[in-house]
């Protein structure tokens, strides 16, 4: 029953629980078994519901869902539909197609009500004659018969059970079929619940259906719902529902702003091709909303779209060739007929942005070129108050082009004014456009000074790399005898923007190139050049830097170049710590000072240096403190997404998740609705799997397939990433594949970076215990194959410690932790391949180093991995008691983070929080279950008795027990044995 409501293209009911919960409470519909038998309607709070809600807003969706939970319950469901036939409607037609599934579904039900009202029969699918036929006889279709017929089906058909009764698309209904339904309505049939859906937004002032639903609601037992749109979070499910891959988040964006939460237009979106322009068959369905206008008022909705979003009465009345009365009565009209709103401030707006759109679309090219050309006379004449942005859109539209430069950078600048950077950004690269393409040159603009600003304002929204590349084509247009002023100040902004991105180019040398070409120009060009220049040398040269950076204060300073000086400053306080303070005070120094005069971005920067010294070193709540700082200055300025901000938020991530507060950090990278720039969204992401798949152990891979295609966007992405790929690799003790991830990640980071980034080191170490945890399952000579890798690991790791010994302020607590961490696991790996084994002292020695420098840092993740394993090497050295007390501090971080594979590691080696119990029949020591592993492994007694630190006679000893205990022969049918009775 209702089989011929088309299912929506996912079976999903997406965002309406709630309102099918107050379909099914109120109706009284509960699924409950043995219905039947004569059973009574469930106690309910109303007998009908009236469902409204816009066109493909998903009323048909809960009525299916509505209809599936009646269904379950016991209900039977009859369904009928009005279609839109205009004056040509059949009467009673839902009637007619309800009485036609009674009679397939149930022939005796029917069979017995149509022999007691023949009339009825008038009304069967397929048997509905002509009028000229009916206009005799006795069996004219009075009204009376009708009602009382159909009242009589129904309540046979709820003899046994209850009826839902669901009449779709009542907007289309003709007047007998209202009429039927006021009767239903003020005489409900026992048994019997009636749902009629309707198109709210079809309801204008004159609709028949209007004054009914009117009166409807004042009887007693009906009630009606709402179905309002999705909200944002809801339409992100549904379009991940409808296309499974991954999203950008712009994309996402564009779905949830146009689909306006309309699960009809958000299918026909995602279900598109990308061309800019509304679906061909979603423009059909939304074009019919303005059929039913007149000449007029088409005229002036097309106008309205071509104006935008929004427009205001002023505007529209400034364009139009109406008059004042003729102009506010089609608006009226429109308004009436559901097409637009009007707002309290004076403006009107499509009902639907995409009926909007689909105007627009349907406009003729020429017609469109007129009516934006009207708009921009309007707007530049002054006879309608209009912004810079409408006024270069209008222009660019009506190929405009002087006008629409000039627009188009007031407008940018308007934005920036207002902490708008990416529309500043979008409205530049506009004008860039229009420039580099028209056909004459645009007074008054200077290309270099506008792709400058351009670049400017790209950083400032999160576009790094869309800034270089603009950079980059604005020099390429240069003249190569041109001017040394526009290359050098060009050769500055590229510069400044290569140090906030990941690129193979080389800031250091674009500065130096730059400095050069400015040595003759003013001295804001050249201070600029040199603070560029400096930041580019950075600690790598410290020296070199200082000096460069100091010249360029004194440049600043005698000229009186405040905002320069104060950036200045900045760069000063992490490079000359001798000068009178601490960097840390140099650099809260130099945030306050740019504060103090407005200057937004260097107080970002030095707030972002200072908040990475406390946790380099070591001093997480305060780096956290300073990094939400950051973030939250950030947003007063409205450059939350600039690359300070953007990698404080990452970075306050990282530590929270050190101190343990994984669904905090996962929060804070949660930027869903946001829009951050692609390349932070992947970089978040990316840390998010580290979360998910390396710490708490979910099978997630195609995420991290994913991810490998945004490894060279950003090395943090690799690496976070990457490191979530080890992780998952060493718990499954795949050795293989963990060094090929290690292979692959450097392999993208060195170009980014350079060969020995401080991170490797931490890579290789995981490698090592990839390498460690698969020794155990290898045979001698694949361990003794391993040694090759191993050795390797080892290499990068003492080239990365070799290559940061000379910068002390490198040698933070984290890098102390993953030093020490590395020696630990290389001696484990030694350890359970059996390769030149350490003593038992020296390995737990190592690993209570790990544990030391862990706790030093403060790594809650890194301090239960260290406690793990120096659980692990305490019980093979025959330290029960203390290998129990380790495990036992390991096992309570490993449940607080929800760290599975920690758990399983500590299940592996035997440490459980409760006795061993007897499985099978079978009660085995924990050191005889431990050597039943090792036997299952195919390890010698001496093999064994080296890796538990236990001589080869006790390991004889505890053999022969096991094979009594498990009554097995041999020490191969022993391990069968354990393994079918679940004891390995």
């Amino acid at each position: 029953m209702m089989s011929s409501v088309p299912a929506l293209r996912t079976s999903d009911l997406i965002g309406r629980d709630a309102e099918l919960e107050q379909l099914s409470s109120q109706l009284g519909i509960r699924a409950s078994e043995g219905v039947g038998g004569g059973a009574a309607p469930i106690e309910q709070s109303v007998r009908a519901m009236l469902v409204a809600g816009d066109a493909g807003v998903g009323k048909t969706r809960v009525l299916m869902a509505l209809r599936d939970a009646a269904i379950e319950a016991g209900w039977h469901v009859v369904a009928g539909h009005c279609l839109d036939l205009a004056d040509s409607s059949l009467p009673y037609l839902p009637f007619s197609e309800i009485l036609g599934r009674v009679m397939a579904d149930q022939p005796d039900v029917a069979t017995r009500v149509l022999e007691q009202h023949p009339t009825l029969a008038r009304l069967q699918p397929g048997r509905r004659v002509r009028s000229s036929e009916t206009a005799s006889g006795d069996q004219a279709l009075d009204r009376g018969n009708v009602y009382d017929a159909f009242s009589d089906l129904l309540a046979a058909l709820a003899h046994d059970a209850p009826v839902l009764v669901v009449v779709e698309d009542a907007h289309w209904a003709d007047e007998s079929t209202r009429d039927m339904l006021s009767f239903l309505f003020s005489r409900p049939v026992p048994g019997v619940s009636l749902v009629v859906s309707y198109r709210a937004d079809d309801l204008h002032r004159r609709h028949p259906l209007r004054r009914q639903v009117a009166e409807w609601m004042r009887l007693r037992g009906v009630d009606r719902l709402q179905v309002e749109p999705l909200r944002d979070d809801d339409v992100r499910l549904l379009v991940r529902a409808l296309h499974p891959s991954t999203m950008s988040e712009a994309e996402y964006s564009s779905i949830v702003d146009r689909a306006e939460g309309n699960p009809f237009f958000i299918e026909e979106l995602v279900g598109a091709a990308w061309s800019g322009q509304v679906p061909g068959e979603l423009a059909d369905v939304l074009l019919v909303h303005l059929d039913r206008l007149d000449d007029t008022t088409r005229q002036v909705v097309r106008l309205v779209s071509v104006a935008g979003r929004q427009v205001s009465h002023e505007l529209l009345a400034a364009v139009s060739d109406l008059g004042a009365a003729e102009l506010e009565t089609a608006l009226r009209n429109a308004v009436e007929s559901h097409v637009l709103v009007a707002s309290r401030g004076g403006t009107y707006a499509f009902r639907h942005a995409l009926l909007g759109e689909a105007v627009y679309d349907d406009l003729l090219p020429g017609e469109r070129v007129r009516l934006h050309a009207d708009f921009v006379s309007a707007l530049g004449e002054g006879r309608a108050i209009g912004t810079a942005a409408e006024l270069a859109q209008h222009a660019r539209r009506a190929d405009d082009r002087p006008v629409a430069v000039r627009a188009s950078v007031e407008a940018g600048e308007e934005a920036l004014a207002v902490g708008g950077p990416s529309e500043a950004a979008t409205h530049f690269l506009d004008a860039i456009e229009l420039v580099d393409t028209a056909r004459v040159a645009v007074p008054d603009v200077d290309a270099v000074a506008l792709t400058r600003r351009c670049a400017d304002a790209l950083i400032a929204a999160g576009r790094v790399p869309k800034a270089v590349k603009v950079l980059r084509a604005r020099l390429a247009t240069l003249p190569a005898d041109g001017s040394d002023l526009d290359r050098g100040q060009l050769l500055t902004s590229l510069a400044s923007a290569q140090l906030l991105t990941d690129t193979t180019d080389s800031p250091r040398e674009t500065s130096a190139e730059a400095v050069e070409l400015l040595r003759g120009a003013p001295p804001k060009l050249l201070a600029r050049a040199l603070l560029v220049h400096a930041q580019s040398l950075g600690s790598w040269h410290a020296d070199d830097a200082r000096a460069v950076a100091l010249e360029a204060l004194e440049i600043a300073e005698r000229n009186d170049l405040t905002s320069l000086a104060v950036e200045l400053h900045t760069t000063v306080a992490g490079l000359d710590p001798d000068g009178g303070s601490s960097a840390s005070a140099g650099w809260r120094s130099a945030a306050e000072r740019a504060r103090r005069a407005g200057l937004m971005e260097p107080e970002l920067r030095a707030l972002y240096l200072l908040g990475r010294l406390h946790h380099d070193e070591g001093d997480l709540d305060t780096a956290i403190d300073v990094y939400r700082e950051v973030i939250e200055r950030s947003e007063v300025g409205g450059l939350a997404w600039s690359p300070y901000p953007a990698e404080s938020r990452l970075l306050l991530a990282v530590a929270l998740t050190h101190q343990g507060r994984l669904d905090e950090a996962w929060d804070l990278l949660d930027v869903s609705g946001q829009n951050p720039p692609m390349v932070y969204e992947w970089l978040y992401f990316a840390h998010q799997m580290l979360i998910l798949i390396g710490i708490r152990g979910e099978p997630k891979p195609k995420a991290l397939e994913r991810l490998r295609d945004y490894w060279g966007t950003d090395g943090l992405t690799a690496i976070s990433s990457g490191s979530a790929e080890l992780m998952r690799a060493a718990a499954a003790g795949d050795a293989a594949v963990a060094v090929d991830v290690y292979d692959h990640v450097v392999e993208t980071v060195v170009p980014l970076w350079h060969d020995w980034f401080q991170a490797r080191l931490r890579l290789a170490t995981l490698v090592l215990g990839a390498l460690a945890n698969a020794a155990p399952r290898q045979s001698a000579d694949e361990r003794e194959s391993a040694r090759v890798a191993v050795e390797r690991m080892l290499a990068d790791g003492a080239r990365v410690i070799d290559f940061y010994a000379p910068f002390d302020g490198s040698h933070g607590p984290e890098y102390q932790m993953w030093v020490a961490r590395r020696s630990a696991e290389h001696l484990r790996w030694r350890w359970l391949a059996q390769v030149d084994p350490p003593s038992s002292d020296e390995l737990v020695g190592a690993w209570r180093a790990a544990e030391e420098t862990a706790v030093a840092y403060g790594s809650v993740p890194e301090i239960a991995q260290a406690r793990v394993r120096l659980a692990g090497v305490l019980r093979a050295s025959g330290d029960a008691a203390g290998a129990r007390e380790v495990a036992d501090l390991a096992r309570e971080a490993a449940h607080a983070l929800g760290a599975r594979p920690l758990l399983d590691e500590l299940t592996a080696q035997g440490s459980s929080p409760a006795p061993a119990t007897a499985t099978g029949g079978v009660a085995l020591t924990p050191r005889e279950s431990e050597i039943l592993a090792l036997v299952a492994e195919g390890r010698s007694n001496g093999e064994i008795g080296k890796q538990l630190f236990i001589s080869t006679k006790t390991v004889s000893v505890h053999v022969s027990n096991i094979l009594a205990k498990l009554d097995a022969a041999s020490r191969t049918e022993a391990a069968a044995v354990a393994r079918r009775r679940g004891l390995i």
